[in-house]
Formats: structure tokens, C-alpha cells, sequence
């Protein structure tokens, strides 16, 4: 496979299943906890985020743990290169065969940092190409559904894999075409 120019591909996590409020401060993952947020793993400096002490990337757009569901989006570069496709960014994370997004769950203390318990990794490298290729093709988005409560009730932690974590491709939807008096196009304009 010839090298080329670096891509940008849109990934989407959209969590769902999230532990109740009383697993959180219980379970055997996090005791006593009262203020449990997920979030992404990241280092980007253009998204709110709180600050993990003892750790170079920062807890970005926290969710609260017993929220219904949670949807984040993140530009990943793509690379094409002999051995395949490579991925980074400032939300990537890990070695060539390793590299995935993380989302971590943590304890929101009352000095505004981040309390790491555990954190996921929605493994890049178990994806399959043809969807990468497929998402930057279309102009859509790469999209991953994950489950956020194991079979216990607490937060799931580790590698994530099917059945808790599934990838599709997500078509961007398309915008009306709107038309001013006169028959002039109107710009759309895309929302969340």
C-alpha cells in the first residue's frame, strides 16, 4: 500500500447503559465516590477539561456517570502505509498495534481535578479497514456504540469488546437545500 497524505476521519462514541447513581458510589470499583464522571482521554487543549493528577492527558467533556446516555465526536488522523492503516491525534492513544481511544471514569473532587478509577479502550485496531475507508469515503462518521455497565452494574473497565462495543458507519445527514427569494442557495449550517 503506497503512502499518502494524512486523512481526517470523524469518529463518534455514543455510550449507552450507563450505571445507576447507587452502583457508583457503591460498587466494588468505586466506594464511596459521590461525584462519578465519564469522560474522554485526551490531550487536546481546545475542549473543556478537568486535570487528572499523575497523568499527561486530562479528563475532556465530563459526563455525569448517571447520565441517560453520552455522545462525543473526535477528528483521528489516518495514515495509509505499508503495514496498513495507522491512526493519531490528540484523543489516540497507545503503540502502532495498540492504538485506541480511551474513555475514563473518575471522581470529580470538590479541588476540580479528576480521580482516575478505571478507563476503556475502544481499540482503533480492531476496526475494520473497509469501515475506516468506508466512513472517510462517504464523508460520514466512524461510530462507535458502547455499552458503559458490565454484568455486575458497575462501570465496565479494559479492552472493550462485541457485544459491548460495536462500529458502523454513520452517514452524515444531508442539509436541506434552502433557497433565498430569488432563487439564490442558502449556506446550512450543521448541528449536534
Amino acid at each position: 500500500m503506497p503512502r499518502t497524505e494524512p486523512a481526517t476521519l470523524v469518529v463518534v462514541i455514543e455510550g449507552f447503559d450507563l450505571p445507576r447513581r447507587r452502583s457508583l458510589q457503591t460498587g466494588a470499583q468505586a466506594p464511596g465516590r459521590d461525584n462519578v464522571h465519564l469522560a474522554l482521554r485526551g490531550t487536546c487543549k481546545d475542549r473543556a477539561a478537568v486535570v487528572t493528577p499523575g497523568h499527561p492527558w486530562q479528563a475532556t467533556e465530563p459526563i455525569p456517570g448517571d447520565a441517560a446516555s453520552v455522545r462525543w465526536q473526535v477528528e483521528v488522523t489516518v495514515r495509509r502505509g505499508e503495514h496498513g492503516l495507522d491512526f493519531g491525534g490528540p484523543f489516540v492513544r497507545g503503540d502502532r498495534a495498540d492504538r485506541h481511544l480511551g474513555i475514563v471514569w473518575g471522581d470529580i473532587r470538590a479541588d476540580g481535578t479528576f480521580q482516575l478509577i478505571c478507563g476503556s479502550k475502544l481499540r482503533l485496531a480492531d476496526v475494520d479497514p473497509g469501515l475506516v475507508e468506508g466512513a472517510m469515503r462517504s464523508g460520514g462518521r466512524l461510530l462507535a456504540r458502547v455499552r458503559l455497565t458490565d454484568a455486575h452494574g458497575s462501570p465496565i473497565c479494559a479492552r472493550l469488546k462485541p457485544p459491548d462495543i460495536s462500529w458502523s458507519v454513520e452517514v452524515a445527514p444531508q442539509l436541506p437545500n434552502r433557497v433565498r427569494p430569488g432563487g439564490m442557495p442558502i449556506s446550512g449550517q450543521s448541528t449536534k
